[in-house]
């Protein structure tokens, strides 16, 4: 599973009314970016780079088998199956509070990304991170990595594959392997 976690969320009102994890559909994407605007566009369109780009680093077929991070974020990205999660920020301070408790935890099999580097202070609080450069920062045995905001200019292609060669270099190969091979079974 990989979890990403970010401070706001689509100013819609089903996104207001969300309490609990909701599987996107197909086209829920392109509906959400319609709605919204550019700014989503980027995060969705920058979740599937990263995650297509792992998918072909580590020869895992079934991501890579897409025939480009388009169709793999129109067709399965944040879908039921997909193994992929957007998690916002909780807007009630006693679910806050759990949120910040529980990245410090080791939740095996996971690999859990906080995009943005404030965001990233705030909900991490005193927890000891390693910083690799002003971008990346992990906490591999919890399973935890920080990185730039989903975004061309922040996020950018050569940075997806600073953070991909990270994440292979320093987090053990299997657990990535193990997280692919457990979508789309």
């Amino acid at each position: 599973m990989i979890k990403v976690y970010l401070a706001n969320r689509p100013p819609l009102t089903v996104f207001d009314e969300l309490d609990g994890l909701s599987a996107l559909k197909k086209g829920d994407i392109e509906q959400i970016v319609k709605d919204t605007g550019n700014h989503w566009r980027k995060i969705f369109n920058v979740y599937a780079k990263l995650i297509f780009a792992l998918a072909v680093r580590v020869e895992f077929n079934k991501i890579a088998e897409f025939s480009s991070w388009q169709q793999y974020r129109d067709e399965l990205l944040l879908q039921q199956g997909s193994e992929t999660e957007l998690l916002f920020y909780p807007q009630e301070q006693k679910e806050r509070e759990c949120l910040m408790k529980s990245l410090t935890e080791v939740v095996p099999g996971s690999l859990r990304i906080i995009m943005g580097k404030s965001f990233a202070s705030e909900v991490l609080d005193a927890h000891c991170i390693n910083w690799v450069d002003d971008d990346f920062a992990y906490d591999v045995k919890a399973g935890l990595w920080v990185c730039p905001y989903f975004d061309y200019r922040q996020l950018s292609n050569l940075k997806i594959d600073r953070f991909i060669d990270l994440m292979i270099e320093q987090s053990n190969k299997d657990i990535i392997n193990n997280y692919l091979s457990s979508q789309l079974v």
